[in-house]
């Protein structure tokens, strides 16, 4: 029987497991990302600053569900990745004559994470005991 959505995304059990989903999501990231022609395409409907911001906001959230220890080690070991990850992107992106390489898009990148790392800090051990608790009574319709 599958684990259900709650257990997944909040079991210690599976830290490893979401760890290792953010790894892919951003290679998935960096791969798409450097597709000529899709960056510009989806600009359309999106700026980079919005995209940088949703796409590294979410990896933050992934990477310190994914982190084992204390609120503190968990907030900076991820904003640290996510500085790495933002670095290596637009590293990757100055040798793309299609695309370019910025520090500000780096800055979006770990502003994101520290934005979704700093309220986690505080609410993600409330958020495990309310999405983990047993028998508790589902709330009326």
């Amino acid at each position: 029987m599958p684990a259900p959505l709650p257990e997944l995304c909040f079991a210690d059990r599976y830290e490893r497991l979401r760890y290792r989903t953010a790894l892919v999501l951003y290679a998935l990231v960096i791969l798409i990302g450097d597709i000529p022609g899709v960056r510009a395409d989806v600009g359309q409907y999106a700026s980079g600053g919005v995209l940088h911001s949703v796409g590294y906001g979410v990896l933050a959230l992934i990477l310190f569900s994914g982190t084992k220890g204390s609120m503190a080690r968990r907030a900076l070991l991820s904003v640290l990745m996510v500085a790495a990850m933002g670095a290596l992107d637009e590293f990757i992106q100055s040798f793309l004559p299609y695309r370019r390489g910025a520090v500000s898009d780096w800055v979006v990148d770990i502003t994101a994470a520290a934005a979704v790392c700093l309220p986690l800090y505080f609410l993600w051990p409330k958020m495990v005991a309310a999405a983990l608790v047993k028998d508790a009574p589902l709330p009326e319709a």
